[in-house]
């Protein structure tokens, strides 16, 4: 091969690599909500990813803003509901552990004091304490029915709310978001480019192979009671793979009803 030739050669795989699709690589990992189960990340497996070639929201918002009545709000009483329904959850969590440890403690004390002679002085000590955990068992264990019953009130009214204003806003979105598919269709062919899907494996990671172009990488990971959702932008270029991490960082969080 002459030396003009092989530069040729070279010059065609190179842009043949340039219009090729480019790897994608998503993580999606979470750290706790709650500091005091520490700070690491946890991957999310099996998270549903897409990326768009167009901006979901931006249309949402855009049928949204032509709509003429209002999307129903959701009331400050159902978002308070919630709230009250998660505290009380945690409440009777708490009880709940507080009887278990106690449970088990006394069970001990159970069985070493069944391995000791009342005459020994051993055994007055560790019937003192057994009687005090006794009394503070019986008392944790009433806390814990009561917050219970508490938890199960408050969530079933917090329900009942959540589906009423659920489905009043679904019904909105019949009526005024009838074009979306139709709108979204023709900012894809605009676009050039097709919507991506996969699904994140055990340790969080899922993989695409892109045209160059902007996507919004979306996502929705479900809490308790609310939703983390993302809508990130990228701009795929061709040569080295892209990554993007999906954290709480880069999330949004909403009300789940």
């Amino acid at each position: 091969m002459t030396r003009n030739n092989f530069w040729l050669a070279a010059l065609g795989v190179a842009l043949l690599s340039a219009c090729g699709p480019t790897q994608v690589v998503v993580t999606a990992e979470i750290a706790p909500n709650d500091p005091s189960q520490g700070a690491e990340l946890r991957a999310l497996g099996d998270l549903e990813i897409r990326m768009f070639p167009y901006d979901r929201d931006l249309i949402f918002d855009s049928l949204t803003a032509v709509a003429l009545t209002p999307e129903p709000a959701i009331p400050d009483s159902v978002l308070d509901a919630q709230n009250q329904v998660a505290t009380a959850q945690q409440a009777w969590r708490d009880a709940e552990t507080r009887w278990n440890v106690l449970r088990e403690t006394l069970q001990t004390l159970s069985d070493e004091l069944d391995g000791l002679s009342r005459q020994q002085g051993q055994y007055r000590v560790l019937y003192n304490e057994f009687q005090d955990l006794e009394d503070e068992y019986a008392d944790v264990e009433r806390q814990r029915d009561t917050a219970f019953e508490e938890f199960t009130t408050l969530q079933a009214a917090s329900l009942a709310a959540s589906q009423e204003i659920r489905l009043l806003r679904e019904q909105w979105a019949d009526e005024w978001y009838i074009d979306v598919d139709m709108v979204m269709t023709a900012h894809q062919r605009a676009s050039g480019l097709e919507v991506l899907y996969d699904t994140t494996d055990a340790s969080g990671i899922a993989q695409f192979d892109a045209k160059a172009g902007d996507y919004w990488v979306t996502a929705r990971y479900e809490l308790p009671y609310t939703e983390l959702y993302w809508n990130v932008l990228i701009t795929v270029v061709g040569g080295e793979p892209e990554q993007l991490r999906l954290t709480r960082d880069n999330a949004t969080s909403r009300p789940k009803l």
